[in-house]
């Protein structure tokens, strides 16, 4: 594998694992209220929190190494996070919880609203939402793969994810004619679709964390979904 091959897989996978279009719903609700310069400057936060926090783990096992936790209680702990919240977005009132009833009063304060909804998103929005397991152990495991190619191979990972981030941002900005488009109802199905999959993805993170932790604890084909059939 080249640099460029490298970056380019990265970037496809990081953009699937994040996935920002399937969280628009999410992004509107906690927007909602808000004119478009404050909504840009929430979704530019979010990008560069996402994309400095990747770049991190892109060094390597750095942080989870600091703290002596292993790969594996990493993803039981995010998949424990991630049931949590997808049940919580199965709920009716699972977008309301997002909102800003204080919206209005800083329609002249683009910094103090984007600051405050920031720290509001940053969990669980945008971890372990955005940011999770998945998006985690893929940027681990491509990180082994850019110290094999070499300083062209860093260079090409950083890239990814800093194109990643952007990409992110694009779709955060046209949140409101998707969210127009979908309508109250129509955002609400979808975000209630994404928790019962989060539900699952959660399961499938903590099936893989035990497995890890505890080899032979469990069939491969829990683990492994879709195992090579040999078609």
């Amino acid at each position: 594998m080249d640099a460029v091959d490298l970056g380019v897989n990265l970037f496809v996978a990081l953009f699937a694992l994040v996935d920002p279009i399937g969280n628009i719903p999410i992004f509107a609700a906690a927007t909602a209220g808000a004119t478009l310069r404050q909504r840009l400057s929430v979704s530019a936060l979010i990008c560069i929190f996402i994309v400095v926090f990747l770049a991190f783990f892109f060094t390597g096992l750095g942080l989870l190494q600091f703290f002596g936790i292993s790969l594996a209680a990493f993803r039981i702990a995010g998949g424990i996070l991630l049931l949590l919240l997808g049940l919580d977005m199965t709920r009716e009132d699972f977008l309301k919880m997002f909102a800003d009833p204080d919206a209005v009063k800083d329609a002249q304060n683009d910094r103090g609203y984007a600051r405050r909804r920031f720290q509001r998103l940053v969990v669980p929005f945008a971890m372990p939402l955005l940011i999770g397991p998945g998006a985690i152990s893929t940027i681990i495991i491509q990180a082994g793969e850019a110290e094999k190619v070499g300083p062209a191979g860093q260079a090409a990972g950083v890239a990814a994810i800093v194109a990643a981030g952007f990409a992110t941002f694009v779709v955060f900005t046209l949140t409101g004619p998707i969210s127009r488009l979908l309508g109250e109802i129509g955002m609400a199905i979808i975000v209630r679709v994404l928790g019962l999959i989060l539900c699952a993805l959660a399961i499938q993170f903590i099936l893989a964390g035990l497995s890890e932790a505890i080899p032979g604890m469990f069939s491969s084909i829990a683990t492994t979904p879709y195992p090579d059939s040999g078609h």
